[in-house]
């Protein structure tokens, strides 16, 4: 929903990728499921924003003209409205092993810049007229991908891509929709250093700005300034955290160096801050077959990353893995810790208190997206009770 009380026309919502459902008409049904009671709960007397997850099947067929008279309808009906979309996972959220598919296909496949453009369609019939939108997408590539031959020139030319599909939407609709990189631990972009190298090194040289100059008729200067408008950053607090960067610092870097940060993610990662023999039991509780939990272990010297949970409790197992850990694991926001471990939602207050403050996004976004998978100690009630606490709780923190 709008938060009139806050600089900047900042938008808060959460996201639906919390509901399982891969069709669009599955998709539709679990906002008819959750909605309403969400909205009662936090929005009882204006429109609820929603970020809406789209897979790639449901988006190519969401932005047929006949399905966006029905879901425009829905919204009406539900008293919402879309503001955001998150095209990351392509293929299955929910239910199946997920872990380094998720980021398939990249941004070296067509397929990538095919369902970002369905998504900008859907998104751009939506909108309303006083809200510009934002899709969230795959930073690039999982790492190991990235850093093949070709990769980094193929990836920078699918987003060059969007960005050309997204200028010409705007130019055509009036609707503003920016394109948001989400850096993720081992991702190719994974954090802000490695997200400045690439928008200054690969995304703003001459042979990209040409590209979409050509594509967009504007000369090099015109172009970047609608590479500028058209992608940017979404930075999740969870991600940050991981990386051990201070979120707040991260985003006014972001800023000052003139990449926009269309959206930020409100989440909280796991935190161990002394890893022990007798917590292996406890954080592999979390270890559910579905999702990667990319953990950093800090030491006084270094930090270490491992891909996935197991891998980080081998090397711990081994004495290569003492300190602090951090774990992409999401967990409910609301929460100061986890019970016998911590997590990091101190980086998630002191940046809303930042937010408070000065407007760094217009769109802010909850994105616990793990309740079927955490421990039942975690989930304090229904699911749709849930996220009404998150959004509660974070507007708390935003307006008092």
């Amino acid at each position: 929903m709008k938060l009139d009380q806050l600089p900047g026309n900042v938008n808060l919502t959460y996201c639906t990728n919390i509901h399982a459902g891969e069709s669009w008409s599955d998709i539709r049904a679990s906002l008819d499921a959750h909605v309403p009671a969400i909205k009662a709960a936090v929005a009882p007397d204006r429109p609820l924003g929603i970020g809406l997850r789209l897979s790639g099947k449901a988006a190519a067929v969401a932005r047929q003209s006949e399905e966006l008279v029905a879901f425009r309808e829905q919204l009406a009906t539900l008293g919402a409205y879309v503001f955001t979309i998150n095209a990351f996972p392509f293929g299955p959220f929910h239910g199946v092993r997920v872990k380094e598919y998720v980021y398939l296909p990249d941004w070296r496949s067509p397929e990538r810049v095919a369902f970002t453009a369905d998504s900008a369609a859907v998104l751009a019939d939506i909108l309303p007229d006083d809200v510009d939108g934002s899709i969230s997408t795959v930073p690039g590539a999982f790492k190991a991908n990235g850093r093949k031959d070709g990769a980094v020139r193929a990836i920078a030319a699918g987003m060059i891509k969007a960005v050309a599909d997204l200028v010409l939407t705007e130019r055509r609709t009036g609707k503003r929709i920016a394109l948001a990189l989400e850096p993720e631990p081992c991702c190719l972009l994974e954090t802000v250093d490695e997200s400045l190298a690439f928008f200054e090194s690969v995304l703003f040289k001459p042979e990209s700005l040409d590209l979409l100059a050509a594509s967009i008729g504007e000369n090099r200067k015109g172009a970047e300034t609608m590479l500028r408008r058209h992608l940017g950053i979404c930075y999740d607090i969870c991600h940050g955290s991981v990386e051990y960067e201070d979120p707040v610092a991260a985003l006014d870097r972001l800023l000052a160096a003139g990449i926009s940060v269309p959206k930020v993610q409100l989440s909280a990662a796991m935190r161990v801050p002394v890893m022990t023999n007798e917590l292996i039991d406890v954080v592999m509780r979390y270890d559910d077959g579905v999702y990667l939990h990319q953990t950093i272990v800090r030491s006084p010297s270094r930090l270490t990353r491992y891909v996935d949970l197991p891998d980080a409790v081998a090397a711990f197992r081994e004495g290569r893995a003492d300190g602090e850990w951090r774990i992409h694991c999401h967990v409910p926001v609301f929460l100061s810790d986890l019970g016998e471990i911590g997590s990091t939602r101190a980086d998630l207050v002191s940046t809303l208190a930042a937010l408070r403050q000065k407007s760094r996004s217009s769109h802010l976004e909850v994105e616990t997206y793990t309740w079927d998978v955490l421990p039942d100690n975690l989930r304090t009630g229904p699911k749709a009770a849930d996220i009404a606490r998150e959004i509660s709780f974070c507007m708390k923190e935003l307006v008092g």
